[in-house]
């Protein structure tokens, strides 16, 4: 959500309010909370059968009255109501005691309890509130009486259920049950001899974040309540005070007002520095550690769901507010609830990304805690140091430089940067350990944790860099103490100071990496064309920002991160209110801070803005804002009013010492008449433009119309926002529910459309939708977002969760189903294969594969390397999409109706018919472009490949004696030699994947009578994956036939597959181009072939010279097989064979002559011309060159026959950017003159030229020649 505070506001704290049992209406037990909680009992409970179990699951039997929950209530709030900020009083009564009323006795610990929390409305803004939970005496009779009778009846139950259970049990599980009745006698109470105390909490609401001032002035007015003496004024003179006579500190400047007994301060950045925070970052890293609160960050980025699991609210707090704050300049953009009322836990299975905080009740560990889902959960245990990530998930940029810099900024401060274990076995110990760390300040003697060292390899490698760099803990120390003796009189403690000190240090660095990794972002902005109302209309579709080339910009190691997070909701947001505010008056106050920050930025590093380097640039503004700090705290800017006494009858304001009282509302309920900052407008320092700019610096102007554009830009991707805190009954529950459904389905459609846009390049970019090509990167986070919503979509409503993957569970149910019913009796045939077969394109050569969702999860359950349910599922969408089954392989899925209802609640996204069908249609557009999602991603696995060799009909192989074989190639790798058995000619082999295939090497041993072989093509299909490609050939294989080869390089192309009508949409132009038209040279009947004029075959080099071209002016991602451009259909060398066969004289009868013999006599020339020695030196090196290589080509011991060998010399001359050297050469060649007529192109000087000016083009290019074309090379 955005971090709007709630405007209008100019007071300090908005309401005070008061928290507990309401005596009047007795106790009543909070059902919802209840209900998770017995939710969460029953998965540990069976009746007695299972009490064996677990000696310490006692109190999960059933719980005790002193541990269940009860129904607080709001008892009082002062103000009755405020205008700009109206009273919620279900979210507050929820958040003030989120898990109800507390009972405890005198053995119980009592301590007070400080937390915050956070209200957030439907509009985006944010109320805070600040609360202090403690424990009073009960002294209502009738609740003792009634705390005594729920004792009874407990122990009454109990009993019952030891002994039913009893009889069942054998004797050791009887001995096992004594703690459990021990527990019971600690848990219990006895009117008689026991004290009964219940939670009471007081609470402050306030516009903005002010934790630790809030809670002083609520630790102080529970201190004046029990203290031994009374406070020098009454209560309410007090709570009045900070009520209505403090202001907000406006922004730059700091406040001191008065609390009981002592000065609070607060202060506030002003609107040029980093938005206010004021909770302590120095505990996220002592609880988590760097390297976990890095990884946590990053979660949170690519807006992953999170689920902060603590016993402490305001750790929970603490942990949440400094992640969202570390995001400068994004915001969080969706449902945040650090603090998840007890009552609102089904929200956990909201299919939504989230930022949620659970509180632990301390006795569960992490596997007994049922998450909904967990494919795309960071779970994060905040107490015990513990955190649990995602899959893939990638590295932040420069992580391992961005973790050293933090961590030296901790160790200034005396934090350890791999954070500190804390006892969570024992609260009294961890209080000690907390107080004295608080005391010390900077901890210098508590050594550095070497059993965290030894585990985490980060923080190991960090120390010896520390090392290295000559810094050291005592070193860092001396500075710091030396540093605070400068003679300055701070207004704060220490502590304080401390506090603000470490946030702004840590917080500088966070902001410091984003301006660094977008110092250019304003270049790639795609301002709108139209206005804003249109453009608005058209959100949709319109790309505000160009990926593609911004990522191109970006050093390698930083795609994997940045391509995911440029797809993100906060990054679009962030987007949209830079297109939406063009001059700076217009920004709001985190845009304007960062894009000053930029602009110091690019003045400092004058640089080409594009230019984009991996060098780890450190933060230099730290200091900066420290004085800035150290300044307002020093020197006071306002001094609010002192509280003084009310006009308050004779006897009220007094009050029983231990209990706090019912205030007099008749004197809080109303503020001052004639205030001077409510109501004049005279004093400089509250003019209402002024109070305008303090809230601007966290909220949008008011009555702007682009605050309108940017909530509803952002209400844009998720469907339901934020959790209504209120009582929640079960139409309200099933309206969220319906709410998800819809949110689900918007979002398929978004994601799916995206997809299809980015993948159909060219025509999308004609059709305006957006930049024209897609990188693998990019097409990788693509999916990998569509398999977490997918995920996240066979989470929603599951009965029962069974294993991390909700998609992969419940195809492994489908498979078991479908394997007992297709079990045939006598075991014919494999289990689950549908018979339907998809039809073969390549004619009857090869049988057409089956159509098996079962087979197709096996061929992933059959890959060892993955070993997470997650991967498996992940690894099934990708094999689906790229077969083009996905829709069809779901849809199959969801017909089983038997296992939905099984699986599903009623509600479930899964079992909303018309949801269903549109969004398996909107899976079904994915069948209209070609994927290689498998194929490009899990390229270590080994798959099965199925190889025919197609003869001629003309000249059937029948009389063919010779052993063939063939060499299989493709992007990845290639098979080597594989011997074709002659009688069937077709041969299945396993190996690793090679990727899209590109070449066939193909060739015999010229043994037998008759080793002349007219070969058709060469069909090779992945057996996985089903891609089949076909590699024309239409030449003989034969000493003495066609040039005498006896191997052939031929080159594929991917046979697109028929599926039925049913699964067919419009297709893109096919991937890759191929030779279709088989390639013959100069032959026998040389006028059987329509010849090509001067022209056309100008035309030809020139596309074959641009695709080259194009080739390497993509990303190297992109790029797809340099081979096919080079020797496939209208490539370079097809072009320069059109070159040399233009006004070939023709051969006498019965004789073919080739481009190579020409070469040949040509080379003899050069040879004999080099022997006279009668050349320059320039014109023999280039023929000195050529004759080299045509010898090395001539030398080498494969039978590749003269085309091949031509082949051969124009890939080689590529590689070595000589072709047009050559070129001018034999247009001078005396030989050509005799070969050639007088109108051949190459006698033609003024074409010569043009040709000679279009082939140096390729000399600024690095090109690499597949290794099945050079093999038997030299050179």
């Amino acid at each position: 959500m955005t971090t709007g505070f709630s405007s209008s506001s100019c007071r300090f704290a908005d309401y005070f309010v008061i928290c507990g049992l309401d005596t009047e209406t007795g106790l009543e037990p909070d059902e919802l909370s209840a209900l998770c909680q017995y939710i969460q009992a029953t998965s540990f409970r069976d009746g007695a059968r299972r009490m064996s179990a677990s000696a310490n699951e006692g109190e999960n039997f059933e719980q005790s009255p002193l541990r269940r929950t009860f129904k607080s209530k709001v008892l009082a709030h002062y103000p009755e109501n405020v205008e700009w900020s109206p009273f919620d009083q279900d979210a507050v009564g929820m958040l003030c005691m989120p898990k109800g009323l507390s009972f405890r006795t005198q053995a119980d610990a009592r301590e007070p309890r400080f937390h915050s929390f956070i209200i957030t409305r439907e509009d985006g803004s944010r109320t805070y509130g600040f609360a202090l939970t403690f424990y009073e005496e009960v002294t209502s009779k009738q609740i003792c009486s009634a705390m005594q009778t729920l004792y009874h009846m407990h122990n009454a139950e109990q009993y019952e259920v030891l002994h039913s259970g009893a009889a069942a049990l054998p004797e050791d599980a009887l001995h096992a049950a004594s703690p459990f009745s021990r527990l019971q006698r600690f848990n219990s109470y006895d009117i008689s001899r026991d004290t009964l105390y219940v939670s009471k909490c007081i609470c402050l609401v306030a516009p903005l974040p002010f934790p630790q001032a809030s809670r002083r002035v609520l630790q102080e007015l529970h201190q004046a309540v029990t203290a031994a003496q009374p406070p020098p004024l009454p209560l309410e003179s007090y709570i009045y005070n900070v009520l209505y006579e403090v202001p907000l500190p406006p922004a730059g400047r700091s406040l001191k007002f008065s609390g009981v007994y002592g000065p609070v301060v607060c202060q506030r950045p002003s609107t040029s520095e980093l938005p206010l925070f004021d909770f302590p970052i120095s505990e996220v890293f002592e609880l988590l550690g760097v390297e976990n609160v890095l990884q946590l960050f990053t979660c949170a980025l690519l807006e992953l769901q999170i689920l902060l699991y603590s016993r402490h609210y305001q750790r929970l707090m603490t942990v949440a507010e400094s992640i969202t704050a570390l995001m400068f300049p994004f915001q969080w953009q969706h449902v945040y609830v650090p603090i998840l009322p007890a009552s609102l836990q089904h929200f956990l299975d909201a299919p939504v990304p989230y930022l949620m905080g659970l509180h632990s009740n301390g006795h569960d560990d992490r596997s007994k805690l049922e998450l909904p889902q967990e494919a795309n959960l960071c779970f994060v245990d905040i107490d015990n140091h513990f955190i649990e990530l995602p899959e893939d998930l990638p590295q932040f940029p420069n992580k391992l430089e961005f973790i050293q810099e933090i961590s030296e900024a901790l160790l200034a401060f005396g934090v350890p940067p791999e954070g500190r274990l804390r006892c969570s076995d024992s609260m009294t110990k961890l209080k000690v350990f907390r107080a004295s760390d608080r005391r010390n300040g900077n901890l210098s003697g508590s050594p550095l944790s070497s059993y965290l060292l030894k585990e985490n390899e980060t923080i190991a490698r960090l120390q010896a860099l520390v090392k290295r760099t000559g810094l050291s803990l005592e070193k860092l120390d001396a500075k710091e103490n030396q540093g605070s003796n400068k003679d300055v009189k701070v207004q704060c403690d220490e502590e304080e100071l401390r506090m603000h000190k470490l946030n702004i240090h840590v917080r500088e660095i966070f902001a410091n990496r984003f301006t660094q990794m977008f110092a250019d972002y304003e270049v790639f902005v795609i301002q709108p064309s139209q206005d804003k109302d249109s453009w608005f209309s058209n959100r949709e579709q319109m790309q505000n920002f160009d990926k593609a080339s911004f990522l191109s910009d970006q050093p390698e190691p930083y795609l994997p991160f940045l391509s995911r997070f440029l797809e993100t909701q906060m990054f679009a947001s962030f987007i949209d209110s830079k297109i939406l505010c063009h001059d700076d008056e217009d920004k709001e106050h985190v845009l304007r801070v960062f894009d000053a920050r930029v602009d110091k930025i690019r003045m400092l590093n004058v640089r080409t803005p594009t230019l984009r380097t991996s060098m780890y640039q450190k933060c230099t503004t730290i200091e900066e804002s420290e004085k800035a700090i150290e300044m307002r705290l020093t020197k006071m800017d306002h001094t609010a009013l002192h509280p003084h006494l009310l006009d308050m009858k004779i006897g009220q304001g007094r009050y029983e010492a231990g209990f706090f009282p019912r205030l007099q509302s008749d004197v809080l309920s109303t503020g001052p008449t004639g205030n001077k900052w409510t109501k004049r407008s005279a004093p400089a320092q509250w003019r209402r433009k002024d109070r305008q700019k303090q809230h601007a610096e966290h909220l949008y102007l008011d009555n702007d119309q682009r605050e309108k554009y940017i909530q509803e830009a952002r209400n844009l991707g998720t469907a339901i926002r934020q959790p209504k805190l209120s009582n929640l009954s079960p139409s309200v529950i099933a309206q969220t529910n319906s709410k998800f459904v819809e949110g689900l389905l918007k979002e398929c459609r978004n994601k799916t459309k995206r997809m299809l846009v980015e993948k159909m390049g060219r025509e999308a970019v004609e059709l305006g939708h957006g930049e024209g090509s897609i990188t693998g990167v990019e097409e990788n986070t693509l999916i990998a977002s569509l398999c977490d919503l997918l995920e996240r979509i066979w989470s929603h409503g599951l009965q029962v969760k069974q294993g991390k993957s909700a998609l992969w569970s419940h195809l492994l149910h489908y498979q078991e189903s479908e394997e007992k019913r297709d079990a045939p009796p006598g075991g014919l045939a494999p289990p689950g294969f549908n018979p339907e077969r998809r039809k073969s394109d390549a004619g009857s050569a090869l049988p057409p594969l089956k159509i098996s969702l079962i087979q197709d999860m096996r061929h992933i359950q059959n890959i060892g390397e993955i070993k997470t349910d997650v991967g498996k599922a992940r690894a099934w969408v990708r094999l689906s999409m790229e077969k083009k089954l996905l829709s069809r392989h779901l849809k199959q899925l969801l017909l089983d109706h038997e296992l939905s209802n099984k699986l599903y609640k009623h509600y479930a996204f899964l079992r909303c018919d018309d949801e269903k069908e549109q969004f398996l249609y909107h899976l079904l557009s994915f069948n209209a472009v070609d994927y290689f999602c498998f194929t490009n991603v899990f390229t270590t696995v080994m798959i099965p490949y199925h190889v025919v060799v197609i003869p001629s009909k003309k000249l059937g192989g029948s009389m063919f004696t010779a052993n063939p074989w063939v060499c299989v190639s493709g992007e990845l790798s290639e098979t080597g030699v594989l011997q074709v058995p002659k009688n069937t000619l077709e041969i299945t082999f396993e190996c690793q994947n090679l990727g899209k295939l590109t070449t066939v090497q193909m060739g015999h041993d010229n043994s037998g009578l008759y080793a002349k072989w007219l070969v058709e093509c060469v069909i090779v299909r992945n057996e996985i994956t089903g891609h089949t490609y076909k590699f024309p050939c239409g030449r003989w294989l034969g000493k003495g036939v066609d040039d005498g080869s006896l191997e052939r390089i031929l080159v594929g192309e991917l046979i697109t597959s028929s599926t039925e009508s049913e699964d067919r949409f419009c297709r893109t132009p096919p991937l890759q181009h191929s030779p279709g038209m088989i390639r013959r040279l100069v032959t026998i009947s040389p006028s059987s072939k329509p010849k090509l004029n001067t022209g056309q075959i100008q035309e030809g080099v020139g596309e074959a010279i641009n695709g080259i071209v194009k080739h390497f002016h993509k990303p190297e991602k992109e790029r797809g097989s340099l081979t096919l451009l080079l020797c496939g259909e209208s490539g370079l060398v097809w072009a320069l064979e059109q070159v040399f066969q233009h006004g070939f004289k023709s051969p006498r009868l019965f004789k073919s002559v080739f481009i190579w013999d020409y070469l040949e006599k040509a080379q003899g020339h050069f040879e004999t011309l080099e022997q006279q020695d009668m050349a320059d030196e320039n014109w023999r090196m280039r023929a000195r060159n050529f004759c080299r290589f045509m010898r090395a080509i001539n030398g080498t011991p494969r039978n590749i026959g003269k085309d091949g060998k031509f082949q051969l010399l124009v890939c080689l001359g590529a590689r070595e950017h000589l072709l047009h050297h050559w070129i001018a050469l034999l247009a001078d060649c005396p030989i050509t003159a005799q070969m050639y007529e007088d109108t051949a192109l190459i006698k033609d000087h003024t074409l010569v030229n043009s040709l000679i000016r279009v082939l140096q083009t390729l000399q600024e290019f690095n090109i690499t020649l597949e290794a099945s074309l050079v093999k038997g090379i030299g050179i």
